[in-house]
């Protein structure tokens, strides 16, 4: 029982780690229609930033992450200006393309600025063991994956209030429902896209130093988000609660099957578990969990 409780924590744990991903996903979306797939490059490229600006210009850690900071911020403000103004009311599919093109040019210019090399991201987060959790339960929980709980937690209730409750985050929701209905009554559509670029790229951020302090900051940490699209498919590509409830069952459901199914298959179930839960949910419920169901009539 005792086991079954350690592989349930850490699974609930790495979910934790995937929504962090998602989050950003799902506030492009939200506010913009935009399936945004450099999501995942984003959040290498905040990393990278961060790791160039300690390491070559001598930045101490507060500093280097306000002036990452700016840089997502300047960065959403060139996105806007050089790309999504001249997208207005196009098709998705097009504006999908228009973001996977910008992830690989995201890549690349990660590459030429700071280089391909792998880097060792140190933040001073709790690393090993939670000490208090082993000692009281004998139970095996990263502390890094705590402290990843916890700002994911703050986040979400962050995130949720200013959606529902700040002017700006009615005014995001309206540009995602209508452009021309939002820019009919007053709505600056350039603005409002600025500003949630600018919440994903600073989601993105925190994204990347819990995935960089993890394993390294690395050009792989880009294929986070082929894993944090089940978690979207699961919650809703809405909803920014349901990328942490999806997360969870994803992260939950990969390691109980890993370790109680995998010795009959043969192991690596965690490789492709979250895709077939995922294609399970959009064949019965492909709006996800949280998410609005779309009625279009024709």
């Amino acid at each position: 029982m005792l086991f079954f409780i350690e592989v349930t924590l850490s699974g609930m744990m790495a979910g934790v780690m995937y929504s962090l991903v998602a989050l950003g996903f799902v506030l492009i979306f939200k506010a913009s229609g935009i399936f945004n797939f450099a999501q995942g490059v984003m959040a290498l490229f905040a990393a990278l930033t961060l790791v160039g600006l300690m390491e070559k210009f001598g930045f101490p850690i507060w500093l280097a992450i306000i002036g990452t900071i700016v840089v997502m911020i300047a960065l959403a403000w060139l996105i806007e200006r050089i790309m999504l103004r001249h997208l207005v009311n196009q098709e998705p599919i097009i504006l999908f393309m228009a973001t996977l093109g910008l992830a690989y040019v995201l890549e690349g210019m990660g590459d030429i600025l700071w280089g391909s090399d792998v880097k060792v991201l140190d933040l001073g987060i709790p690393q090993g063991a939670s000490d208090w959790m082993l000692d009281s339960f004998d139970i095996y929980i990263e502390k890094l994956e705590i402290f990843a709980a916890v700002t994911a937690a703050i986040m979400v209730a962050f995130l949720a209030v200013f959606f529902q409750k700040t002017r700006i985050g009615r005014a995001l929701r309206a540009v995602a429902d209508d452009h021309q209905a939002a820019l009919s009554v007053g709505i600056s559509l350039h603005t409002i896209w600025v500003i949630v670029w600018s919440v994903a790229g600073i989601v993105a951020l925190v994204a990347g130093i819990m995935w960089g302090s993890k394993s390294g900051v690395q050009f792989s940490l880009s294929l986070i988000a082929l894993k944090a699209l089940p978690v979207l498919i699961l919650g809703g590509f809405t909803s920014v609660p349901g990328a942490i409830i999806g997360g969870l069952i994803i992260g939950v459901g990969e390691k109980i099957a890993e370790v109680y199914l995998g010795p009959f298959v043969g192991g690596a179930i965690e490789n492709w578990f979250a895709y077939m839960l995922a294609l399970a949910f959009l064949l019965f419920r492909p709006q996800g969990l949280f998410g609005e169901k779309i009625i279009e009539r024709v």
